[in-house]
C-alpha cells in the first residue's frame, strides 16, 4: 500500500482570502475587498498522510516542525492504517528531517514500513501536494482566525469533511472538468488533370 506523507505549513492564524460575488454589471465595476489583517497570531504546521487509491486522509496538527513531531505523526499513521497491512511504502520528499537516524529506529521498530523518496524538484510526482491546495480551500479559505486552535479546529473538520465524501485521487484534472476531446479526421481528394 502506498501512502504519500507530506508537511503543509506554516499555517498561520490570520486572514485568508476567499472569493467573494462581484457584480460585474454595476459601473463603476465592483472590486472584491478584504479586510487588512497586521500580522500573525499563532503558527504551526499541518502533518498529513494520503492513500491515494482510497483517497482517505490522516492529518495532524503540531505547533512546531521537528522530528519529534514526525516521528511522533508516523506512529500516530502506524496506529491509523489498518493492522493487516504487510507493506507499507511512505512517498516522501527530500527534506533533511526525512533523512535521519531516527527515521532508520522507526523504520526497525516498524519492519512493515517502507520510505520511497521523490526526485529532486519534482513535487509533482507526489499526490499530496494537489492535495494539500484542496485541504487549504476546505479549511482556511475566505475564514479569519485569531488562535493557532481555530486553525485545528478547521483543519480537522476539512479532513472530515474529506472522508466523508472521499473518491480516489489522481495526478490531472478530474474527468468531468476536462473539455470533450474532438476527433481530428483528415480526408484527402485526389484530382486527376487529364490533358
Amino acid at each position: 500500500m502506498i501512502v504519500d506523507i507530506d508537511e503543509m505549513g506554516p499555517v498561520a492564524a490570520k486572514s485568508y482570502p476567499g472569493q467573494e460575488a462581484v457584480n460585474i454589471n454595476v459601473r463603476p465595476a465592483q472590486r472584491a475587498k478584504q479586510e487588512i489583517d497586521y500580522g500573525r497570531r499563532a503558527k504551526g504546521y499541518v502533518y498529513g498522510a494520503l492513500r491515494e487509491a482510497t483517497g482517505e486522509c490522516f492529518t495532524q496538527c503540531y505547533p512546531r516542525r521537528c522530528l519529534l513531531h514526525f516521528i511522533d505523526f508516523l506512529c500516530e499513521v502506524d496506529d491509523w492504517l489498518d493492522a493487516s497491512i504487510e507493506r507499507i511504502y511512505a512517498v516522501l520528499d527530500n527534506l533533511d528531517m526525512h533523512h535521519c537516524r531516527d527515521l532508520l529506529l522507526f523504520q526497525i521498530h516498524h519492519s512493515r514500513w517502507e520510505f520511497v523518496y521523490q526526485p529532486s524538484r519534482a513535487a509533482y510526482l507526489n499526490l499530496i501536494e494537489p492535495w494539500w491546495k484542496t485541504l487549504r480551500s476546505l479549511a482556511l479559505k475566505g475564514r479569519r482566525f485569531e488562535t493557532w486552535e481555530e486553525v485545528m479546529r478547521a483543519v480537522e473538520a476539512a479532513t472530515a469533511y474529506w472522508n466523508a465524501h472521499k473518491h480516489p485521487f489522481g495526478w490531472g484534472r478530474r474527468r468531468r472538468h476536462q473539455p470533450l476531446r474532438q476527433s481530428h479526421t483528415f480526408s484527402f481528394q485526389v484530382k486527376v488533370m487529364r490533358i
